[in-house]
């Protein structure tokens, strides 16, 4: 987990002025620090106090491509843009005007669904097919060994915030239900803006929760990124259920195609800004930031593996993103600040641990640029479980 000292960020005088302490000092004291924040855990943890992550970024073949590839948003683009085509030749003229099904939006499409014209009919088509490929997927994936069991999935991302989105879930929920596949669709609680920051109140440090009103989350995906203040009102609700989303900004990154390192800039720039606020309005920030981004974590905090719709190359040896990023920020309070990554899709599961007590086996699927997954098994030897 990287960290960064308040002494790293003042001048000259106090560089000297420890230069003279022994480093095993130094290096006592920095962990006696670390052991006071209740600081546990590599990055990526696996097993936690409620939960065991059973796997994530599952990369399942379907002939040339992954499984995962055709429930993506992407998917149901190219989907929508194949029935347009075909409803132009019949009809001669495009039902959906002149922009691209690309630049498209939720609500425009929303718009157009409610008009009941043609454009309706192209889209209702193409939900259709969405919807039957998203039940393939979801079978295909039960097949998988850390799925079997699962009883529910979450369908996150934020494509189900829209009508066609939501009707397409839902059907896929219906298709699943008629082939008497035993597993239940539900759509992510928390705004997808927010869900992938709330997940980290479940990863953070128990210690620092309860010293502190709030964390810095970031959720950074292929399209945006998102990063925000979450307060976890921990002593009104000890199960987390009440945290939420209290400052958020949300940067489209995509439209100005920054190289990783400006990805990363932005990023810091973003969260000093959230610093700033936290200050004006008193809200004791704990020194911790958690950091959700695709692709496979490893404990130290380097990438394996699934970031290829992110900016640039993000599994380079020389390349550190909990570090790169704690380097750029300035310290929070007086202690050490500490930068957690995990993947985003774990993350975003996670902010539906206080809603899914009554299951033991459950997973997400995260529509997005691509599909995210991850599958999970609550602990009932956990605490509190019955």
């Amino acid at each position: 987990m990287a960290s960064k000292d308040k002494d790293q960020d003042k001048g000259t005088k106090a560089q000297k002025a420890t230069a003279d302490k022994p480093s095993a000092a130094q290096e006592e004291k920095d962990a006696k620090a670390q052991r006071e924040l209740g600081i546990v855990g590599p990055h990526g943890d696996m097993r936690l106090a409620s939960v065991v992550i059973e796997g994530y970024s599952l990369e399942l073949r379907d002939g040339d491509g992954f499984v995962g590839d055709v429930a993506s948003r992407t998917a149901f683009r190219h989907m929508l843009d194949a029935w347009r085509k075909l409803f132009t030749s019949m009809d001669g003229k495009d039902p959906m005007g002149r922009k691209s099904t690309r630049e498209l939006s939720k609500h425009q499409l929303d718009a157009m669904l409610e008009k009941d014209g043609i454009a309706a009919q192209a889209i209702a088509a193409a939900s259709e097919d969405y919807a039957l490929q998203l039940a393939h997927v979801v079978q295909r994936f039960l097949k998988h060994k850390s799925w079997k069991g699962v009883e529910r999935i979450i369908i996150g991302g934020g494509f189900h915030q829209s009508e066609v989105g939501s009707r397409s879930i839902a059907r896929a929920g219906k298709i699943l239900k008629a082939e008497k596949v035993p597993v239940e669709l539900r759509t992510l609680h928390h705004h997808a803006d927010e869900g992938g920051l709330i997940g980290w109140v479940h990863l953070a440090p128990p210690a620092l929760l309860q010293s502190y009103d709030a964390i810095l989350a970031v959720d950074i995906g292929g399209t945006n990124v998102r990063c925000g203040i979450v307060q976890t009102h921990l002593h009104r609700a000890p199960d987390m259920s009440q945290a939420e989303v209290v400052r958020r900004e949300k940067w489209a990154h995509a439209d100005d195609e920054p190289k990783r390192d400006e990805l990363v800039e932005g990023i810091a720039t973003i969260l000093e800004d959230l610093i700033a606020y936290a200050e004006k309005k008193e809200i004791r920030l704990a020194p911790y930031i958690g950091v959700a981004c695709p692709g496979l974590i490893v404990e130290d905090g380097s990438l394996a593996g699934g970031t290829q719709n992110l900016p640039g190359n993000w599994e380079s040896t020389r390349f550190h993103l909990p570090r790169d990023l704690c380097e750029r920020l300035p310290h929070i309070g007086d202690g050490r600040t500490q930068v957690c990554l995990h993947n985003d899709a774990v993350v975003q599961g996670l902010s539906e641990m206080p809603f899914t007590n009554d299951v033991e086996r459950w997973a997400i699927l995260t529509v997005g640029t691509g599909l995210g997954n991850a599958s999970f098994t609550n602990r009932r030897d956990a605490p509190g479980q019955g």
